[in-house]
């Protein structure tokens, strides 16, 4: 008998370290996220092990929009653009949305957070860094706000830096500039070519996108978009008129008509002009 107890507490200990090996494994196949910020790190071991090897890093911002949009908007919209990304892409994570980036600064529009590029740079090389310590195998450097961005900016040479450094390891790291530069420039042009104003800075694409994604009503004041109508937009090197008065309240360009509909268009473009770009770039390595 008591051979017989002594097998049965063996056995019940073992049984319950077994479940408990097995519990991070389940964990890890029950999850569905591809945000890392929203993983256990047994589910992320697991999503590498599963080939989820691309980091996305996807930068947001704090800046002044216009009197109709609140001024994180960068970050509501880079969260779920970078979301989506790593979904269609189907083995990438989106790590946490980095919540500044260089922008302008006035105390007659307050609430921009400037970063300037120089810092901006020192975080980017840190944040994928730390990537490939934990793993991954590409690190993808993208932004949702103009500043830093473009083949001589800040996201360019960090890529270019850490690319250089890792490469011969099997590690790649890429700046995809295209959700930002060419699906913007792409999609104002579609937008007059049906008629639309042009815009630029919290103008009809970025408002639209804002209506969009904003279900809880948090970050577009709705009955300001009837009046947010702001300075025009200029081609390149034109100088205003002589007899111009500024309206200078933060919009560049016409945000009267935007709605919901046009952000859902502008969103899909953003994500596919990604994911194209990121597969080329994976294509080449």
């Amino acid at each position: 008998m008591h051979r017989y107890r002594s097998a049965l507490v063996a056995l019940t200990l073992l049984s319950g370290v077994a479940v408990m090996q097995a519990e991070p494994a389940r964990a890890a196949a029950a999850s569905t996220s591809v945000e890392l910020e929203y993983m256990t790190w047994p589910e992320i071991k697991a999503a590498l092990a599963a080939g989820k090897t691309t980091a996305l890093f996807y930068t947001g911002g704090v800046e002044q929009r216009g009197p109709q949009n609140a001024t994180g908007g960068h970050n509501m919209m880079a969260r779920p653009i970078v979301k989506a990304i790593a979904e269609k892409l189907g083995n990438a994570i989106a790590m946490p949305v980095l919540p500044f980036s260089p922008t302008g600064m006035s105390a007659d529009l307050p609430g921009s957070l400037d970063l300037p590029a120089e810092l901006l740079g020192t975080v980017l090389e840190r944040l994928a860094e730390d990537a490939i310590v934990n793993g991954f195998k590409t690190v993808i450097l993208m932004g949702d706000s103009g500043g830093g961005q473009g083949p001589d900016g800040v996201y360019a040479a960090v890529a270019k830096k850490l690319d250089e450094k890792h490469k011969a390891s099997g590690v790649r790291v890429f700046y995809a500039d295209e959700s930002y530069t060419k699906a913007n420039r792409e999609f104002s042009d579609i937008l007059v070519k049906e008629g639309y104003p042009a815009g630029a800075h919290a103008g009809i694409l970025d408002t639209s996108l804002m209506m969009y994604l904003d279900t809880e009503n948090k970050y577009v004041r709705r009955d300001q978009i009837a009046n947010s109508l702001g300075d025009p937009v200029r081609p390149r090197g034109q100088k205003p008129d002589p007899g111009y008065k500024p309206l200078n309240n933060g919009i560049t360009g016409d945000a009267r008509r935007s709605s919901a509909e046009i952000g859902k268009r502008f969103f899909d473009h953003k994500v596919e002009t990604a994911v194209k770009q990121i597969k080329a770039l994976q294509a080449s390595s």
